[in-house]
């Protein structure tokens, strides 16, 4: 069916779809800023355990990176923090004070998810890459069989 298309109609279609891709990405960004509260985690007001505040007035030291929190702290809500994103961070206060903050992402988690993405990426890539140039070579043969047989018919 593709192969009726006029060069014409073909452009009108690469255009469409490009727009329609560009559309799709604008409103996707926009319903996730919107649905997510996405405003809240870049104001960085993350709840925090026993309503502690200590690390917004005065310095503070990170005891221990943001990291996932527990299936068991999560369903059981024993930490109120890891209801909200589930990641908790745990602070040390200047007045020694130790505080527990929710924190919206962990850094090692979206680096592996990266990597895994492009190794994938690369796999998928050369296995399609590996499909045209052998299917490209079958058909290489079939058409130069093809013309030694109609050479040796002699109907040329």
């Amino acid at each position: 069916m593709i192969e009726t298309c006029s060069k014409r109609c073909m452009l009108l279609g690469t255009v469409c779809l490009g727009v329609l891709t560009v559309a799709v990405l604008i409103l996707e960004s926009h319903l996730a800023d919107t649905l997510s509260g996405s405003n809240r985690l870049k104001n960085k007001t993350f709840p925090t355990e026993n309503n502690s505040t200590c690390w917004m007035h005065q310095p503070y030291t990170i005891i221990s990176e943001c990291h996932p929190c527990s299936d068991f702290e999560i369903r059981s809500k024993s930490i109120g923090v890891c209801i909200h994103t589930s990641f908790k961070e745990i602070l040390k206060c200047e007045n020694g004070e130790t505080v527990t903050r929710s924190c919206d992402r962990v850094a090692y988690l979206e680096e592996r998810a990266y990597w895994k993405f492009t190794i994938w990426s690369m796999v998928i890539g050369a296995a399609s890459s590996l499909a045209v140039m052998l299917r490209l070579r079958v058909l290489n043969y079939r058409a130069k069989r093809r013309a030694c047989q109609l050479l040796s018919n002699g109907s040329i």
